[in-house]
């Protein structure tokens, strides 16, 4: 088959690899329909090289239909039409009962000490192939395997793979009601559905972004929408009675503008030798703060952060002084992808289409467009805010 796969940093190319084979009786094959480039799989193609193999196949969003089904499956069938969750959780285990996925204690990488395996995700999170491509494997189908209707385009679907259950869970842990003020940092795609699930439910929402082409699709989306600028800080907390949203939601993570030392640094361990590059990722590693740090200074006292960008460093420096005088709450964590997709699935459907599902994706392409796709939402050129791939055509 075809399948998108890393050679280096900014470095992806479409190769033939071999086919994906049913191994344990628990195993599904898709037929990749559509799959999506997530802001994730940025910091493969720019930080995380070293814990890449040559070859491997990337990607973590994707949804087909069954091709074929390993003995012990029973609530999947071939033909059916299934969204698959980033993470690999068994759906059974301490964890998984607790709508805790993301640390299922039966597929947890122990010996890299991570949570869950995931799909195309480093071999911190297993190594496992992923859905760029055009065919998966889906391990442990039952659990994995998220049947949806036939009626609707993929778009309408393809989501609930990650980026809108991790908005969901973003406006969850940040603990709002309605009426209550919310700062959405960063609106890239988790920070657009972020942005809409809060208005929706009854919040008053400003997301920040410098890029016009974001805050215009927040805009039409009734989301106030501010620029980046040294005075953002006082533009929050004047637009909310002077003492700061009482939430602020991170959608940034760990490669946020404004932070050009630790940006120099992360570039730095990326051009060193894989043995030497890993252990300083793992242990003296930093993320770019910029963005974590506007969220600190932004948000009320008393409020709460609340973390869906992706962050990575083991040495991070953070105002614990200031976090803890001001009395914040911090949540954070990869998305719990099951825990959530039954209460998006109506979104899903709604012909009304209230949290703007048909307004996110900007870029349509067949599968060997992906290299030039990846780069072009890298350096947010050509108004990209979503890559979706077919890889069954062109």
């Amino acid at each position: 088959m075809r399948a998108l796969t890393w050679h280096g940093r900014r470095e992806v190319s479409v190769d033939t690899v071999p086919d994906p084979a049913i191994i344990e009786p628990t195993d599904a094959i898709i037929r990749v329909t559509s799959t999506a480039i997530c802001g994730s799989d940025l910091h493969l193609y720019e930080l995380l090289g070293p814990f890449l193999s040559e070859g491997d196949v990337l990607g973590h969003e994707a949804m087909g239909i069954v091709e074929d089904v390993g003995a012990d499956v029973s609530t999947v069938a071939v033909g059916d039409r299934v969204v698959v969750p980033f993470v690999i959780a068994c759906g059974e285990c301490f964890m998984c009962q607790r709508g805790l996925q993301t640390q299922c204690e039966t597929t947890q990488v122990r010996e890299k000490g991570s949570g869950a395996t995931l799909y195309g995700y480093t071999e911190l999170y297993g190594s496992v192939p992923g859905g760029q491509a055009e065919y998966l494997r889906v391990l442990r189908a039952d659990a994995n395997c998220v049947v949806v209707p036939h009626n609707a385009p993929d778009e309408r679907y393809l989501f609930l793979s990650d980026i809108l259950p991790t908005a969901w869970q973003g406006v969850e842990y940040a603990g709002v009601a309605p009426g209550d003020s919310v700062a959405v940092l960063g609106l890239g795609p988790v920070g657009q559905f972020a942005s809409r699930i809060a208005r929706e439910r009854g919040c008053e929402v400003i997301g920040v972004d410098p890029v016009p082409e974001r805050r215009a699709m927040a805009e039409r989306n009734c989301v106030r929408a501010i620029d980046v600028h040294d005075e953002i800080v006082d533009e929050l907390r004047d637009a909310t009675d002077g003492r700061g949203p009482a939430a602020v939601i991170d959608a940034v993570g760990m490669e946020a503008h404004g932070s050009p030392f630790a940006a120099g640094a992360q570039t730095l361990v990326g051009t060193l030798p894989d043995a030497v590059a890993k252990p300083a990722m793992m242990h003296a590693g930093i993320d770019r703060l910029a963005a974590l740090h506007t969220a600190i200074a932004a948000v009320r006292r008393g409020g709460t952060l609340s973390l869906s960008g992706v962050y990575a460093g083991a040495a991070d420096p953070l105002p614990m002084l200031t976090m803890f005088d001001r009395q914040l709450t911090v949540r954070m964590g990869q998305c719990n992808v099951h825990s959530w997709v039954d209460a998006l699935m109506p979104f899903a459907g709604d012909p009304g289409d209230p949290l703007g599902i048909d307004d996110l994706v900007t870029h349509r392409a067949g599968l060997d467009e992906a290299p030039a796709l990846y780069e072009t939402f890298q350096k947010k050129q050509d108004g990209c805010v979503k890559v979706v791939l077919k890889p069954q055509e062109g």
